[in-house]
């Protein structure tokens, strides 16, 4: 007697918004721990530092992200991208990894030969060694980070999130107690975070990642090659984006003063506070999804579209709210002192709205190695910007600046969704 097999109907795929938001939930608590530590710094700088403080820390915060810029925003991303599917140990994973750490190196050598030219007003030397070792860790636990985010070992990864995050606000809030100048502050935060190295080179020893690996191994050039497409578009970033955030800092600070510059600060420093938690969510969940799809165009397109219309509306809210909450999160958040910040809130959000949705859009570049089209969009960007600052500013004072990141933004969301959408067949 033969028995008829069942028909088996295909299951349906779980909606898009479901995929995303099952993954964002999962990185809810290093996204938490870092916000959290970013609050409490902001707070403590705001309240126990001198006039300026606030500016201060961001500058010092920017001349971090600018050192680690080429590591993080280039090598990093590939490292992901590329380790992902080796085994670690493999002859193939230790070819990667040991072009990633090269290049880090090469980075970090490049980064401490301009400080040692151009020195760092009110900086000695040791300070300024001592500054290049504490880069040097961090971005060492950044690689180790990465290459146990590709292995899928999330939970290791967020146990170093939060240990990054809570030495770094213990060390501020011990050196401010303690009363120490703000540039032994800004040291002890950088050094605290860095030695968390220690227990990042422990995690991925545990998690095999580690093996075989030696000092003396030879270097891929393919390697280079392919995580160099990646350095490229970091360095447009870092030319493009990073520094002119610190030349426009340090230009507001000459001109309005520590004070007055102090309230943009403190609407940019909320800024970043949400941002960061979007980059987070983005790099964890979207990009490596997006990557996965590289070569499957229509789906790849599926789930851009869902997960921008998921993201406009939710971001609308949430920073909706934050403008309808403006007159006690800023003296909640910062100080009282800094409420007059609530005038510079609404183009902030608005450019923000369209900054965060843009992303969208660009991360299909980085997923793609798109380095050309990355490497454009990002010049058109800072071009735009500067050409809204040289008429905004004189026109406008300081509310100039972020009438300007608002212009910039809307434009760019503008052309992004012109272009993904004006297109009839994906290449």
């Amino acid at each position: 007697m033969s028995v008829t097999p069942p028909v088996l109907h295909p299951t349906t795929p779980p909606p898009i918004w479901r995929h995303f938001l099952r993954g964002s939930l999962g990185t809810g608590v290093a996204v938490v721990a870092r916000a959290a530590g970013a609050l409490v710094i902001n707070k403590l700088f705001a309240t126990y530092a001198p006039a300026g403080g606030l500016t201060l820390l961001a500058q010092f915060q920017n001349l971090m992200a600018l050192l680690t810029a080429l590591p993080n925003d280039g090598v990093h991303v590939g490292v992901v991208k590329y380790l992902a599917p080796l085994r670690p140990g493999s002859p193939r994973y230790r070819l990667w990894l040991g072009a990633a750490a090269v290049l880090n190196a090469a980075a970090l050598v490049a980064g401490g030969l301009v400080l040692a030219v151009r020195g760092l007003p009110g900086w000695n030397g040791f300070s300024i060694a001592a500054l290049l070792v504490g880069i040097a860790m961090l971005t060492g636990q950044a690689l180790l980070g990465a290459a146990l985010l590709a292995a899928g070992r999330l939970r290791a990864y967020i146990g170093l999130s939060v240990l990054v995050a809570g030495l770094g606000t213990g060390a501020v809030a011990g050196a401010l107690w303690q009363g120490w100048p703000l540039n032994s502050v800004l040291l002890a935060y950088l050094l605290a975070q860095g030695l968390t190295l220690l227990p990042a080179l422990g995690l991925a020893a545990r998690a095999g990642l580690l093996r075989h690996l030696r000092l003396a191994a030879p270097v891929s050039r393919a390697a280079l090659r392919g995580l160099g497409q990646f350095l490229l578009m970091a360095v447009s970033t870092l030319l493009f984006g990073k520094a002119v955030d610190f030349v426009l800092r340090g230009y507001l600070l000459q001109t309005y003063g520590p004070a007055r510059t102090d309230l943009w600060q403190a609407v940019a420093k909320l800024s970043d506070n949400y941002t960061m938690v979007f980059a987070a969510v983005m790099s964890s969940v979207f990009y490596p999804r997006l990557a996965a799809l590289a070569g499957q165009p229509l789906a790849a397109r599926a789930y851009l579209r869902g997960v921008l219309g998921l993201l406009a509306p939710v971001l609308a809210l949430g920073l909706g709210l934050i403008f309808a909450c403006r007159n006690w999160l800023l003296p909640l958040l910062f100080a009282p002192q800094l409420l007059g910040a609530r005038e510079f809130l609404a183009p902030q959000l608005l450019g923000d709205w369209a900054k965060l949705l843009s992303w969208v859009f660009i991360f299909q570049l980085t997923a793609r190695a798109r380095t050309g089209p990355y490497i454009a969009v990002q010049a058109a960007s800072a071009a735009v910007f500067a050409a809204l600052l040289a008429v905004l500013l004189p026109r406008f004072g300081l509310e100039g600046a972020v009438l300007a990141h608002a212009g910039r933004y809307g434009l760019l969301l503008l052309a992004c969704g012109a272009y993904y959408f004006g297109m009839k067949n994906e290449r």
